[in-house]
């Protein structure tokens, strides 16, 4: 069974590794069903042999022998008694009877189907009926007390008699004693068979483990070894290796897949390293790109900021001075002026740190967000007391993050839960935490002036308002900074659906650093604020 052998030839074998195994399975199995055959017949007749040998042979003989001994027990008894008239030389006579007919009993069911012994036993029966017709029984009868004048006159009959049923005994012998010897013989013959059977099937077993060992090694292993051993090549890197297809048809379109497989993987690694270069050079633009972004925040956080201070000082000291002295129109336009400067001071602030946002991994550490919440509340103290609002907290854990951020974070969201309050209800806020996996899932609950649906996704938008700046204040910046924070964070925010009753934005915060992901998926559900 060899798939190989066509590889050496100029015409391969069209035979697949199934069909070789098929049929090198079949004609193994047809060996040894041949083997088992013959080895079972041949157990059978020794089986059969020892059987008749144990069971029949040997007990019909020494059941021979046992009858004897019954009829000389009853041919001493009569002696004895026709001779003496002693009743005591009856007993091994009347016990000589009984036996008789035990053994006569059991030699004809170990003889049954036998006709020659049958003959014999028969000869045997009706010589021992005449002797005891005429000289058993009736000196058996006679009075006891004296001798029987019978056993006299008919002592040399009776010794002819009895003569007779010995020589009946020694036929019947030995015709059982030459058919156990030939029963012997027979088995010892059919053994010698047998030794000689289940050594040539071991011989044949161990040849065919061979022929199969040697095929598969042939057709099977050592197709598959070339094939591991071009794999571990091409696998090192030598790309430009080729794969010779060998062995039997399916492991020949297999080796030809694979050497398919690697000529389409060399064009895309080539397709690859051109796609790298390609974005090797783009990632060079975005790290000018970047540069001149670091540079325009440095210029907004310094260069602007000082031109801009004196705006609004100077609008400030034109209002303070002259303010009054020149008519309704001039104070408006004054007073344009300086909420302009101010509120686009507040806006250069709040872009110069979303733009920091991502930037300080480096502060990473272990944050306390129990003392954070209460710096929190601390800077909206003035805000709380206005609105009347009443805050309350689950019990909050100590994650590794920027505290900064996560300062602004928790500011901005309970801030925006106290300014979107309903006129004249106080703001009712709480601030849940619960372990989800290997991360932490936070929700700020409010009974404010909730998100409309279809604002669920622009309220995280840089720049994004739901309401003009006359009804709330602010830069509209909030929300975009806490969706940054929290992503940085290895985390999701969201606008709560379900919750009707005001708002609820919920996030989930990771409780290692960013650079270590957090095990598991992030939660989809996550809270958020309406920055206007």
């Amino acid at each position: 069974m060899n798939g190989t052998a066509g590889s050496h030839t100029g015409r391969r074998s069209t035979w697949t590794t199934r069909r070789w195994l098929r049929a090198g399975v079949a004609a193994s199995l047809t060996v040894l069903t041949v083997l088992g055959l013959t080895g079972t017949w041949v157990l059978g007749r020794t089986a059969s042999l020892s059987k008749d040998l144990v069971s029949v042979r040997s007990p019909s003989l020494s059941t021979t022998f046992r009858l004897e001994s019954a009829l000389l027990k009853q041919e001493t008894g009569i002696r004895g008694y026709g001779l003496t008239g002693a009743a005591d030389f009856l007993e091994p006579y009347r016990q000589g009877l009984d036996e008789q007919k035990t053994f006569t009993a059991l030699l004809r069911g170990l003889l049954d189907g036998e006709p020659a012994a049958m003959r014999d036993l028969a000869v045997v029966e009706e010589r021992v009926e005449a002797w005891q017709e005429r000289i058993a029984r009736p000196i058996a009868a006679a009075p006891a007390g004296s001798p029987s004048p019978l056993a006299t006159e008919r002592a040399a009959e009776g010794k002819r008699a009895f003569d007779a049923v010995r020589a009946a005994l020694s036929t019947q012998q030995g015709r059982l004693s030459a058919e156990r010897a030939r029963a012997e013989e027979d088995l010892a013959d059919t053994m010698s068979l047998r030794n000689w059977v289940f050594g040539a099937i071991a011989g044949l077993i161990l040849l065919l483990a061979v022929l199969v060992f040697e095929a598969l090694r042939r057709g099977i292993t050592a197709p598959l070894g070339r094939l591991t051993t071009d794999a571990r090549i091409i696998a090192g890197g030598n790309f430009e290796h080729p794969i010779v297809p060998t062995g039997p048809a399916d492991l020949r379109q297999l080796s030809g897949e694979i050497d398919s497989m690697r000529r389409r993987l060399v064009r895309e690694l080539a397709f690859a390293e051109e796609a790298r270069q390609r974005l090797d050079a783009q990632a060079a633009d975005l790290q000018r790109s970047n540069a001149e972004l670091e540079q325009f925040a440095y210029v907004a956080s310094h260069d602007l900021q000082e031109p801009l201070r004196k705006i609004s000082s100077f609008t400030q000291l034109l209002q303070r001075r002259y303010g009054g002295q020149l008519d309704e129109r001039a104070d408006q336009y004054i007073g344009y002026a300086v909420d302009g400067a101010n509120r686009m001071q507040v806006l250069i602030n709040d872009l110069l740190e979303f733009s920091r946002v991502g930037r300080l991994q480096d502060d990473l550490k272990s944050v306390d967000l129990e003392e954070l919440h209460e710096r929190a509340l601390s800077s909206l103290s003035m805000s709380i007391e206005e609105t009347g609002a009443s805050i309350t907290h689950d019990s909050l854990p100590s994650l590794t993050a920027v505290g900064p951020q996560l300062s602004m974070l928790w500011q901005n969201l309970i801030g925006n839960a106290i300014k979107f309050h309903r006129p004249g209800i106080p703001p009712r806020i709480h601030v849940s935490a619960e372990r989800d996996g290997g991360l932490w899932r936070f929700a700020v609950t409010d009974n404010g002036i909730g998100i409309a649906p279809e604002y669920a996704e622009k309220v995280f938008v840089i720049f994004q308002r739901l309401h003009t700046k006359d009804t709330y204040k602010g830069s509209g910046i909030g929300l975009a900074m806490c969706k940054k924070i929290v992503e940085f964070h290895g985390g999701t925010i969201a606008v709560d659906p379900e919750h009707l009753d005001g708002a609820r934005i919920t996030f989930t915060l990771a409780g290692a650093p960013a650079s270590e992901p957090a095990t598991g998926a992030l939660p989809a559900g996550v809270m958020a604020e309406r920055t206007p």
